[in-house]
């Protein structure tokens, strides 16, 4: 399957919420707190569809990192059930590590539900380390969150697997909507 990525706008809100309330229908951001992360500039979302169909958004991530601090936050990534499996998960999180470098900053950290095996196993798979438990973070749930860091590899170290499928990023943060291929 290919997709291609983009930078997320405000105009991509509705569709990131479709799939936000699809994935995590017991404790979804808000619209608004979706819509603030998106405009904020200290954010990096981006969203993934069909080169064929740009309206048709099947994965979103996003990122929390302010240009020059050392340690930057996976926000939140989705990816729809239809698109699951396809490797899809992993390229937009090497993206996010990506920007993660660019910015300045050495570590990423992130929460996931304990009871998510699959993306434990993407994360531990990309170099994440286990850094303790939040017990009850997700409400209204009681679910466990794990906390997980990663240290971001010098550019020239590279992570497995980071060839650059997802675009150029120009000096303006946008990104080029090149197609990328991921395989099952």
């Amino acid at each position: 399957m290919t997709w291609q990525l983009r930078r997320a706008g405000p105009a991509d809100v509705p569709a990131i919420m479709a799939i936000e309330n699809a994935m995590f229908p017991t404790d979804a951001w808000s619209t608004d707190a979706m819509a603030r992360d998106v405009a904020d500039p200290h954010c990096y979302y981006l969203v993934a569809f069909p080169p064929d169909a740009p309206e048709s958004i099947e994965a979103y991530a996003g990122l929390l990192s302010p240009r020059g601090a050392p340690e930057a936050d996976i926000q939140t990534i989705a990816v729809t059930t239809a698109a699951q499996g396809r490797g899809l998960g992993r390229v937009l999180m090497l993206r996010l590590i990506d920007e993660a470098r660019a910015r300045g900053a050495r570590e990423v950290f992130l929460e996931v539900r304990a009871d998510n095996p699959g993306a434990i196993h993407l994360y531990t798979s990309l170099g994440f380390e286990e850094l303790g438990v939040r017990r009850g973070y997700y409400k209204p749930d009681n679910v466990d969150a794990i906390v997980m860091r990663l240290a971001i590899p010098a550019p020239q170290a590279g992570l497995a697997g980071t060839t650059d499928h997802t675009g150029t990023t120009d000096n303006t943060g946008t990104t080029d909507p090149t197609p990328l291929e991921t395989h099952s």
